[in-house]
């Protein structure tokens, strides 16, 4: 018998709007289900049940006129998101009291459309790394098998959504922060185009690589959230591009894309990897399915080779600066420290003259594939990683560069600022969820939502779930690992 917490978002907020279910009930059902299983996954640095109640409450008492298709759904919002009046600890033990005075545009927008965050999600220290395992918060274990990683930096809210805590939450990508989490643990993690989604009210915007994004178990809830997210807002350094008529969500619910050439390649791009067969079958399949559906797949080389990775490492070191309170660097993990330091030895000079080298040699990459609408590649080198996998042995040097090879290609579309998704289209041996990274031209979000619709339909969906989705209540609920089901 289905329970609340099987319907997707898009049916949760069906169910409020045909009296079947009220959102007071949803999230208390949802709470129920952190309370039992968020520290077992990592899910969560902090909840927020009365506050999450209280707005349940006030999503219930909006006229049936004034909602929206998400309205009343338990969400949850990253740890790095600026959230007034709830502690926000930016994955790091030096920040673990910090109470901002103000929302982030995008969790004022997540409100204003009735959705109900229970609370903020676990994430790497400042965004640094992709893997969540700090010092505020457990872990972030992967549901399909807890002896792995459920990535990062946007690990918890991978983790809250593949283990049935919500149906989809509020994350954001840098490097693969999202698509990362989302190929480990079997969900579609959405990094829109530069300039869609805003990244206010504060910070530098850390030469346009980061930006927020949904992360959900099927395309169209994905999309739907995307229009939530994606309100224009002032002030913001890029120029948003404009929304398909009917939306994100409309984009999905057509899912024709028209038939279009996709670009196939598999080479690392920031790292000279052996790439793991399933990895490869993953983008085999995501081939068979374009194909099926009537496009044309072409191989085509690689943007960029392993030689632009000294490029992307400056910037790396450099964006890991974030202003830390005074006496309170001590505080601050291995891996920070380590790329702080190295970020301090770099002059503005030398920046500048490498974000320069770098756009000029992603720009002449983006060339070589200027004949395709989607390109389609692997999102990681490798299917899945455990836990600690690369922190052991203590040397953050090393840690970075595990990190490297695991993740070879997400964060060249960081830099390019296309729209890029990481679909669940494989699945390993025993089980596991591999992903496959579909990547769209700039400004042509209303495609890629499409075809990932499109190949969602034609894959027989891809709402599957693991074991401790049944397991709430179960002695089988434990830090070491539960029994898995095949995706």
């Amino acid at each position: 018998m289905a329970e609340p917490h099987d319907l997707t978002a898009l049916e949760q907020a069906a169910a409020i709007a045909g009296g079947e279910l009220s959102s007071v009930e949803l999230v208390e059902h949802h709470l129920a289900r952190v309370d039992a299983l968020a520290d077992t996954v990592g899910a969560f640095v902090t909840v927020t049940p009365e506050l999450a109640r209280a707005a349940a409450r006030a999503a219930d008492a909006v006229p049936a006129d004034a909602r929206g298709p998400l309205h009343g759904v338990p969400t949850a919002i990253k740890d790095l998101t600026l959230t007034a009046g709830v502690r926000t600890t930016f994955g790091s033990a030096a920040f673990a009291d910090f109470v901002p005075p103000v929302d982030a545009d995008v969790v004022r927008f997540m409100a204003a459309a009735g959705l109900v965050s229970l609370g903020k999600t676990t994430t790497s220290e400042l965004g640094c790394s992709l893997h969540s395992e700090g010092l505020v918060a457990p872990p972030a274990r992967n549901p399909w098998d807890l002896a792995y990683t459920a990535g990062g930096s946007s690990g918890g809210a991978a983790a809250a959504v593949a283990a049935g805590l919500v149906p989809l939450a509020q994350g954001s990508d840098g490097g693969g922060s999202l698509r990362i989490p989302a190929s480990l643990c079997g969900l579609v993690g959405y990094k829109p185009s530069r300039g869609l989604v805003s990244g206010g009210p504060v910070g530098s915007g850390a030469y346009g690589l980061p930006t927020n994004g949904p992360i959900g178990r099927t395309v169209a809830d994905v999309a739907a959230l995307l229009d939530v997210l994606s309100r224009p807002a002032p002030g913001e350094p890029y120029l948003a591009p404009a929304p398909p008529a009917g939306g994100w969500l409309g984009a999905a619910r057509g899912a024709d894309p028209g038939r279009l050439r996709v670009g196939r390649f598999t080479a690392p791009m920031l790292a000279d990897e052996p790439v793991h067969p399933d990895c490869l079958a993953a983008v085999d399949r995501a081939a068979a399915l374009l194909t099926a559906a009537g496009h044309e797949v072409v191989d085509v080389p690689a943007p960029v080779g392993p030689e632009v990775w000294p490029l992307f490492e400056i910037v790396w070191y450099v964006l890991a600066l974030t202003p830390v309170p005074p006496g309170r660097e001590s505080a601050l993990l291995p891996l920070t420290r380590h790329l702080r330091a190295r970020g301090a030895e770099i002059s503005a000079g030398t920046l500048g003259a490498t974000l320069g080298e770098l756009q000029a040699q992603v720009r002449r990459g983006v060339r070589r594939t200027a004949g395709c609408d989607l390109l389609l590649c692997p999102t990681l080198a490798a299917p899945q990683a455990p836990l600690g996998w690369f922190t052991e042995g203590g040397d953050p040097a090393a840690d970075f560069d595990r990190q490297r090879r695991f993740s070879p290609y997400c964060a060249v579309f960081n830099v390019t600022g296309d729209p890029s998704v990481s679909l669940p289209v494989g699945v390993t041996a025993d089980g596991l969820p591999v992903g496959a990274l579909l990547t769209g031209r700039y400004g042509e979000d209303a495609r890629l939502i499409a075809t990932a619709a499109q190949l969602e339909h034609g894959s027989g969906g891809w709402d599957h779930h693991p074991a401790i989705w049944r397991a709430v209540g179960s002695a089988n609920v434990n830090g070491s690992g539960v029994g898995r089901s095949a995706p």
